[in-house]
């Protein structure tokens, strides 16, 4: 039976689990090098291990006659050993949320590097692998926090008088919960159906972004211009939007020009390739040059299309071919420019407009140059 006299024992053995982690702990900071599994375990895994040591430790040594023998030394002791046990079934539940984030980041840290056609199927998994473990991690915590309740002798006599209205209580749960629930599922469905993947690019309610975060209950969208659209998983399970990644990174950019009708398209088409040719961003694929309509407004509208590794490179190509075309028009043709037309009552009937205004005035008014009336010059007064 344990006695007062125990605690230097006890004092003893938690400082001696916590040395034997810090040795393990070292001999994995000399591992890391050769290991990638050693570092993150230091990372994730140190601050755990040294609380379940320390609360093991603790526990095994820990008896009811540690305060003395009395009733109520015996019961604060009864109320310490309680403590113990919960703080106990916290730390190991910590250390092992850790340790499996530990697992999971060394396949993760391997699929970011992965890159070209691979890169697509490598951020399925990512996705798949994260939700999991978030999904792994809730109802690790979940059941902990259920044992430690269960610990208390009221608490278990409270749940066995409970299970009998376990279905009527279930029901209002599901009915509360119901939007809670559904975001989790379309987060699954998400993950699962390859519907929508990390960084992947979007264009969502008009907004260009790649995809920052998944989670069982929202999305994050990191927008072009730094900003985050948070929106509820359910939003993409109900509303439709563009995934430009979705079998590749590939992406096609497209340039419209609104010229006049005198613009050599030919010699158009032919800077353009040669621009192209000579541009970083182009993945020497796929491009072209043509008329694809003419305005009402009488300008006729050309669309270039060049191809891209990916949407950003895609973006930069739209600019430069964009200010290249329109250098090269303004400098070499710059009567393509855009103009508009005015159609003029002679240019229709054919006839002189000065002559036929002149024919409808007063004999006395002349008609000057630019198609007008001059005005009568002013009476002289005596």
């Amino acid at each position: 039976m344990q006695s007062p006299a125990d605690w230097p024992v006890l004092a003893v053995s938690v400082v001696g689990a916590i040395l034997v982690v810090e040795i393990v702990r070292r001999l994995l900071i000399r591992a890391r090098r050769r290991s990638a599994l050693a570092g993150h375990l230091v990372e994730h895994c140190t601050w755990p291990a040294f609380a379940v040591a320390a609360v093991v430790a603790a526990n095994f040594v820990f008896g009811p006659g540690m305060f003395g023998m009395t009733p109520q030394e015996r019961d604060l002791s009864s109320a310490v050993e309680r403590g113990l046990g919960l703080v106990t079934i916290a730390s190991v539940t910590w250390l092992i949320v850790q340790a499996s984030y530990a697992l999971t980041d060394v396949v993760l840290e391997r699929l970011v590097r992965v890159e070209g056609e691979r890169n697509r199927r490598a951020r399925r998994i990512m996705t798949q692998i994260a939700l999991v473990r978030r999904i792994a991690a809730a109802t690790i915590i979940v059941v902990a926090v259920g044992a430690m309740l269960f610990s208390f002798p009221q608490v278990r006599a409270l749940g066995a008088g409970l299970l009998a209205s376990a279905g009527i209580a279930g029901a209002v749960v599901g009915i509360a919960a119901q939007p809670t629930i559904g975001n989790a599922l379309a987060g699954l469905q998400l993950a699962f159906s390859d519907a929508l993947r990390l960084d992947d690019v979007v264009v969502v309610d008009n907004e260009w972004g790649r995809i920052e975060e998944l989670t069982l209950t929202y999305v994050v969208v990191r927008l072009w211009d730094e900003r985050r659209l948070v929106l509820p998983v359910s939003y993409f399970t109900q509303n439709p939007f563009e995934n430009w990644t979705r079998h590749g990174s590939r992406v096609v950019a497209v340039v419209f020009l609104r010229v006049d009708w005198s613009v050599p398209v030919e010699k158009l088409r032919e800077e353009l390739y040669t621009f192209i040719q000579t541009n970083p961003l182009w993945d020497q694929k796929d491009w072209t040059l043509q008329v694809t309509d003419i305005l009402p407004n009488g300008l006729v509208e050309l669309r270039a299309l060049m191809s891209a590794a990916d949407s950003p490179s895609a973006w930069d190509l739209k600019c430069d071919v964009r200010e290249h075309l329109v250098r090269y028009v303004r400098e070499n043709f710059p009567e393509a420019l855009p103009r508009f037309r005015v159609e003029a009552p002679e240019t229709r009937a054919g006839v002189p407009w000065t002559a036929q205004l002149g024919a409808e005035l007063d004999p006395g008014q002349a008609v000057s140059q630019s198609g007008f009336p001059d005005p009568k010059p002013p009476t002289q007064q005596l």
